[in-house]
């Protein structure tokens, strides 16, 4: 698709709109695949004065019209980029501002420079070739000295949707204590049942007090639901009971609700922050290096394989058939069995495999066992989908839109044991989905220090006045990321990359991929990598 370069979008522009300051650089017409969204240029931090262009209607989750985000870019020499967050001056100029409490809090004292500089972004790409471009960054997370809200007048809420995962209570008792202990805030609410506790269920306040243990406990103490978002009602209820700070924990079609709901606040002009903290055991959402509850889960899934392998290894033909999490995205299948080096065979959605015939599964199942006298399989729960959708019906969506998947693990029991009965070879199948007990777990000490940093790099971010985003770590660094870059697509498992090669390697299994499933892996990777390293969207400086 052919786009115009910087300099032909300012000619093409000779009359600029009349909230556009006169002495501001044109916005730049920047090549991306997401070619609905508005990209423009600032300069600022925090951003004044209203966005350039109009926003465009489209549906929004509850079918009401809503406006498609916009993007802003910053850019700089060599290819830099910054795609930056909205922030509440953007449609709200001139509010004031206040100096951080931060600054007086005796337990700071002892950190050399703990504001974070206006210009410290975050790179997406971290390997970069010499004469090549910097690529696209993000807003570096962290306490900003000037902040848009005094500590009294912040009515915060906190809000867990869709799934269960490891962590969910140590992020909402951190930010908590740090709305707290760090900005000296005393009404935050918990809105109970996900979405539609907005406007369907009670509410219970928040203290440091009472939320002092629950990141001992597993699950969330608001409660979770699936759907349930109406967008004017939830918004309705935020201006009704005076909330200026909503903080959304859930996966990306939670984070996709946020963002209708920040649209919605921008347009109605509320004064509110609007913020995001990504959710998914799966740890399939784009662009940051990890998901919180990730580490726990792939722990947990340790204690099933390790049963597993003692139950087939104390029988003859033994085979322990373990199915774990994982929707799209093979990850907990991946790491866990990595870790555990006592799997044969991993099968996830990323990868598909074939049952018959030379190089498929019952071919490899009997050498292992003629080798070994016994094995072990793991399989995510997305894998063999259309395998077995030859000959089981479909069964539908979730309240989120999620498929509600066939189950594999049974499904892949009772093939394995027809083909040996048909074969006349008795094996012993013991086949243990420990999929909820995963999720039910409280998150271990690294979610916990993990889920510790995101919990505060948001409160700082609400609190300088962005709004629209989500927060996540990348390459390292947390930093503020714009609600449509984790939305718009999957983060899945690499199956042309090393460590997916470091998993065929440690179990010995087949590839099962013909040479064109391994050329179409590539182009697809490839493409991947363009929409989320987002290269194709980067300016000529």
């Amino acid at each position: 698709m052919a786009s115009s370069s910087p300099i032909d979008a300012a000619a093409a522009d000779p009359d600029p709109p009349p909230n556009r300051p006169t002495d501001a650089p044109a916005p730049i017409t920047v090549p991306s695949p997401r070619a609905h969204l508005h990209h423009l240029l600032d300069r600022r931090d925090t951003p004044r004065g209203t966005a350039w262009e109009p926003l465009r209607a489209t549906p929004a989750m509850d079918g009401t019209a809503a406006a498609k985000p916009e993007a802003k870019l910053v850019a700089g020499e060599a290819g830099y980029v910054v795609e930056d967050v909205p922030h509440v001056s953007d449609y709200l100029p001139d509010l004031p501002t206040y100096p951080n409490p931060l600054q007086d809090n005796p337990a700071y004292s002892v950190v050399k420079q703990y504001f974070v500089d206006p210009d410290d972004t975050v790179c997406q790409k971290i390997v970069v070739h010499k004469g090549g471009s910097r690529g696209n960054h993000f807003r570096r997370a962290g306490p900003r000295q000037r902040v848009y809200f005094e500590s009294d007048e912040v009515h915060a809420c906190i809000v867990t949707c869709g799934g269960l995962c490891p962590g969910l209570n140590t992020v909402i008792r951190e930010i908590v204590c740090g709305l707290s202990d760090m900005y000296g805030v005393t009404k935050i609410l918990g809105i109970q049942g996900g979405y539609r506790g907005f406007y369907a269920r009670n509410t219970i306040n928040l203290t440091p007090k009472s939320v002092n243990d629950i990141h001992k406990r597993g699950g969330t103490i608001l409660g979770s639901s699936r759907g349930g978002h109406d967008t004017m009602k939830i918004v309705d209820s935020i201006q009704y009971r005076g909330i200026n700070q909503v903080y959304v924990i859930g996966g990306d079609g939670s984070q996709r609700g946020a963002g209708v709901i920040f649209e919605e606040v921008r347009k109605r002009g509320l004064k509110v922050a609007v913020a995001g903290i990504p959710k998914t055991i799966d740890n399939d959402i784009p662009v940051i290096d990890k998901s919180f509850g990730f580490d726990s889960a792939v722990e947990e899934a340790q204690r099933a394989i390790n049963a597993a392998h003692v139950e087939a290894g104390s029988a003859e033909n033994g085979i322990g058939l373990v199915k774990l999490m994982g929707r799209y995205s093979g990850f907990i299948a991946h790491y866990a069995t990595l870790a555990s080096r006592d799997v044969d065979c991993c099968l996830i959605p990323e990868s598909p495999f074939y049952l018959e015939g030379e190089g498929g599964l019952f071919r490899y199942i009997e050498k292992r066992l003629k080798e070994n006298g016994h094995m072990v399989i793991v399989v995510a729960e997305g894998a063999g989908q259309k395998l077995i959708a030859e000959n089981m019906k479909a069964m539908g969506q979730d309240a989120s839109g999620n498929a509600l998947l066939l189950d594999v693990g049974l499904w892949l029991s009772q093939k394995i044991n027809e083909h040996f009965k048909k074969n006349k070879t008795t094996i012993n199948l013991k086949y243990i989905d420990p999929t909820y007990m995963i999720r039910a777990i409280p998150s271990n000490a690294s979610d916990n220090v993990y889920c510790t940093l995101l919990a505060h790099s948001v409160v700082h971010g609400a609190m300088a006045g962005y709004t629209g985003f989500t927060v996540g770590q990348v390459n390292g660094r947390h930093c503020y990321i714009p609600f449509y870059r984790i939305t718009e697509k999957q983060n899945k498992v690499s199956i042309t990359d090393r460590m997916w090669a470091r998993l065929l390697s440690s179990t010995n299994q087949p590839s099962f991929l013909s040479k064109q499933d391994v050329e179409e892996a590539k182009v697809e990777d490839e493409r991947t990598a363009k929409l989320l390293d987002g290269s194709p969207s980067n300016p000529k400086a």
